[in-house]
């Protein structure tokens, strides 16, 4: 009943997409100074979980027509920014202010995490 509770799921989800866009953010001001270098980052998590949960009806059980677990995959996009002399596209202030955004997208799937786990422990009488 317990195992595969969606909210639970999304919640892992997101934390691992601010896991690979923090990973990219990393990646980009690492090569702040390497000539040509392109920087890149992830599609939007609420995009790429529309994309993988479909826009119809999600089936719920395993009988259910169109079932099976819809897999998250974040695609990588290339920065649009307008290049320095030496071909690079990196801005260290872009690539902070995309760093708070992670920080704040991982914060909320923590808090979304651990306030479903509060109501599961409440519903169960052991909260």
């Amino acid at each position: 009943m317990f195992e595969n509770l969606e909210i639970l799921r999304t919640a892992q989800a997101m934390a691992t997409h601010a896991t690979q866009r923090q990973n990219l953010i990393a990646h980009n001001v690492a090569n702040a100074n390497t000539p040509d270098f392109r920087a890149k980052d992830l599609t939007d998590f609420a995009e790429t979980y529309r994309q993988a949960s479909g826009e119809g009806m999600r089936a719920t059980r395993a009988g259910h027509i169109g079932a099976g677990d819809a897999v998250l995959r974040a695609g990588s996009v290339e920065d649009t920014a307008e290049p320095a002399p030496n071909g690079n596209n990196v801005s260290l202030e872009n690539e902070l202010v995309k760093s708070v955004d992670v920080k704040r997208e991982h914060d909320l799937a923590l808090t979304i995490y651990r306030t479903s786990l509060g109501i599961l422990r409440s519903s169960i009488g052991k909260g």
